[in-house]
């Protein structure tokens, strides 16, 4: 079971991002998916979260109207699409369903 994030970097306040993650080893289209978040020196926190037909999607009021997770069951693939970025949305930005993966770097500067 693996799950592996990609498309991070550094982005400008105001700017937009796309995270992807691919899912191994379990039968993905089971299963809701996950973005999370941990600033430096914080706790993690939740970002959004997707069913496993992609009919339904919830977010905290922190991202909501400027985060979209979407996922492809035919790729086996989620996606995190972050729009008017903030300073404090730096932080690591993981996928998860029943494990996390090894997380990538958002940094908003």
């Amino acid at each position: 079971v693996q799950l592996v994030e990609s498309g991070g970097g550094l982005v400008q306040p105001g700017g937009s991002l796309r995270l992807s993650c691919t899912a191994s080893g379990f039968t993905f289209n089971n299963y809701w998916m996950t973005w999370v978040r941990q600033p430096p020196g914080k706790e993690p926190e939740w970002v959004g979260s997707i069913s496993p037909d992609g009919s339904n999607s919830k977010y905290p009021a922190s991202v909501k109207d400027r985060f979209t997770v979407s996922r492809d069951n035919a790729d086996n693939a989620v996606y995190l699409q972050m729009n008017s970025l903030k300073p404090e949305d730096t932080a690591v930005y993981y996928c998860a369903t029943a494990i996390w993966g090894q997380g990538t770097q958002v940094t908003v500067s």
